[in-house]
C-alpha cells in the first residue's frame, strides 16, 4: 500500500471514529476514559497537535468544534451528564494506574 492511500484510509477511519461518537452522545467522556484511556476532549487534543505540527494555527476551541461539529459549550450543555460518584472513583484509579 502506498503511503497516499494508507493516509487516506487512516483520515477515513478518523472520521469515522468522529461520527460514531457524534451519534453516541449517551456514551460521557468520563465513560470512554476510564474504560480506553481517552475521550473526544483527547481526540480534539491530537487534533489541535497535528494541526501545530504542520504550521497551523488552531486554538483548543477551535480543535473542539472541528472534532464535536459545534461549539464545545453547546455540546456539553445538550449531552454532558453530571459525573457519578461511581465513575469519578474509576476516574482516580484509572489514572492513579496509568501513571
Amino acid at each position: 500500500m502506498d503511503d497516499q492511500t494508507r493516509l487516506e484510509l487512516e483520515a477515513a477511519a478518523f472520521r469515522t471514529l468522529r461520527d460514531h461518537l457524534a451519534k453516541r452522545t449517551d456514551v460521557q467522556n468520563i465513560d470512554m476514559m476510564n474504560l480506553a484511556g481517552f475521550c473526544r476532549n483527547c481526540l480534539s487534543r491530537w487534533y489541535q497537535e497535528a494541526a501545530a505540527e504542520r504550521g497551523l494555527d488552531m486554538g483548543k476551541e477551535d480543535a473542539r468544534e472541528a472534532f464535536y461539529g459545534m461549539p464545545y459549550a453547546e455540546w456539553r450543555a445538550k449531552y454532558q451528564t453530571e459525573a457519578s460518584e461511581a465513575q469519578k472513583t474509576a476516574f482516580e484509579v484509572s489514572h492513579k494506574n496509568a501513571g
